[in-house]
């Protein structure tokens, strides 16, 4: 019989992305084994998490300041303004290093069978940066005006819930001058061809450039 304290962890560790129930057993019996060391860290440090991380009135990012640290950082190109679908998305970007301007978080894509439409996501903030321009914002800032954004980056998936919000998207943008451009799909730095599936050598035949 394992007790109730216990099961209720492992019950809560089972619903995060990855862990089945077996992990999560396995997962409690690491903490429990390393109390000191790391089950109570764990706890402080989740605690504290729930208190401070809010959301991003401005962009929609993950940060224990409103607005987040990326907002209010006065060295990012303003007129680039990146669409990612969750904040994960915004965080492999920023592990890359590849993107220095301003992000916008959607929350999602727009889904007819799960029944989200634009209300559903952070749509209308997108619009409003898009034809008003964006600024960094906040304490530790200049507060400087805004920056008309000149290109609007969809970092969407390439699936058909992505594809329908970048329709969307472009629809809404069409008359703001505003240039729009799509992360390229196609063959993986590295990928050999035999392991990639229909879709991604389609899309990389599509997208082909001048050798």
């Amino acid at each position: 019989m394992i007790a109730s304290d216990i099961e209720r962890l492992i019950q809560l560790l089972a619903r995060l992305p990855g862990l089945g129930p077996r992990s999560a057993r396995r997962a409690v019996l690491h903490l429990m084994k390393k109390r000191e060391a790391l089950m109570l860290p764990l706890a402080a440090a989740m605690a504290q998490a729930a208190e401070t991380i809010a959301i991003c009135t401005n962009c929609g990012n993950l940060d224990t300041h409103d607005p987040c640290s990326i907002c209010r950082d006065s060295r990012r190109d303003r007129k680039l303004l990146c669409v990612v679908e969750d904040v994960a998305d915004l965080w492999a970007l920023e592990r890359s290093g590849a993107f220095k301007g301003g992000y916008h978080v959607l929350g999602g894509t727009l889904s007819a069978i799960d029944g989200r439409g634009p209300e559903q996501l952070n749509m209308a903030r997108l619009i409003d940066r898009a034809e008003h321009g964006d600024a960094a914002v906040g304490s530790g800032t200049s507060d400087a005006p805004a920056v008309k954004v000149e290109e609007v980056i969809l970092a969407l998936s390439a699936t058909v819930d992505g594809q329908t919000t970048a329709h969307y998207i472009a629809e809404r943008m069409a008359e703001t001058g505003i240039r729009l451009s799509r992360l390229a799909h196609g063959v993986p730095v590295g990928g050999e061809l035999d392991y990639l599936d229909d879709g991604t050598l389609t899309a990389a035949m599509k997208a082909r450039r001048p050798a």
